[in-house]
C-alpha cells in the first residue's frame, strides 16, 4: 500500500470510530447510516463535491462553508455535520470516502455482519448469490452480504475474499497452478 493511502486511511478510521461513538452514544445509527448513503450517493453523482473535498485550491474557509452547508441541505444526521466542519476547518475533507467506507464496516461490524467480495466470470443469479451467502453465512458465523463483480479473465469459478480470507476456485488459478507446475517438471 502507498504511503498517502496509509494515511488517509489512518486519518478515516480515527474521525470514523469517534463519529460512530458519539452516534452509538446518542443513539442514532440509523441516522448516521442514512446519512452516510446520502453522501456517498452525492459524492458518486457530483463532480463538483468531489473537486471541493480534494482541491488545495479551494481555501478552508470556502470549503467549510460550502460542506456545512451542502451538510445542513443534505439534512446530515448532526454528529456528521459537525464532523464534516471540523474535517474542513483541518483540511481533511480528503479522507471522506475512506471515512465513509470505515464507518460502513464498523455500522456493519455492530450489526455482526460482513462483506464479501465475489468476482466472477459471468453474472450471479439472484439465486446463487442468495445460495452463496447462505453458505458463507455458515462458514462465517456472521451475516454475509455479497459484493459481486464480473471479471471474464477467471473463464470460469469464483474468487471470494471474506475479511482476511480468499478462496479462489476460478479456472484461471488452476490453469496457472498446472502451468507452475508442468515447468517445475519439465
Amino acid at each position: 500500500m502507498s504511503e498517502p493511502a496509509s494515511i488517509s486511511r489512518s486519518i478515516a478510521e480515527r474521525y470514523a470510530t469517534a463519529i460512530f461513538d458519539i452516534a452509538q452514544e446518542n443513539k442514532n445509527l440509523d441516522g448516521l447510516e442514512a446519512s452516510l448513503n446520502d453522501l456517498a450517493a452525492a459524492l458518486g453523482e457530483s463532480a463538483d463535491l468531489r473537486d471541493l473535498i480534494s482541491s488545495p485550491l479551494i481555501s478552508r474557509a470556502d470549503q467549510g462553508a460550502a460542506i456545512v452547508a451542502l451538510a445542513d441541505k443534505m439534512a446530515l444526521a448532526p454528529v456528521m455535520q459537525q464532523s464534516l466542519a471540523l474535517m474542513a476547518q483541518k483540511r481533511r475533507l480528503f479522507v471522506l470516502p475512506q471515512l465513509i467506507d470505515a464507518l460502513r464496516a464498523l455500522l456493519a461490524e455492530e450489526r455482526g455482519e460482513v462483506t464479501a467480495d465475489v468476482i466472477s466470470a459471468k453474472a450471479l443469479t439472484e439465486a446463487q448469490s442468495k445460495k452463496l451467502a447462505k453458505t458463507l453465512t455458515s462458514q462465517v458465523g456472521k451475516t454475509v452480504t455479497i459484493n459481486a463483480t464480473v471479471d471474464e479473465s477467471l473463464i470460469g469459478g469464483l474468487v471470494v475474499k471474506v475479511g482476511s480470507k480468499m478462496i479462489d476456485t476460478s479456472i484461471r488459478a488452476k490453469l496457472n497452478s498446472l502451468q507452475n507446475t508442468m515447468k517445475e517438471v519439465g
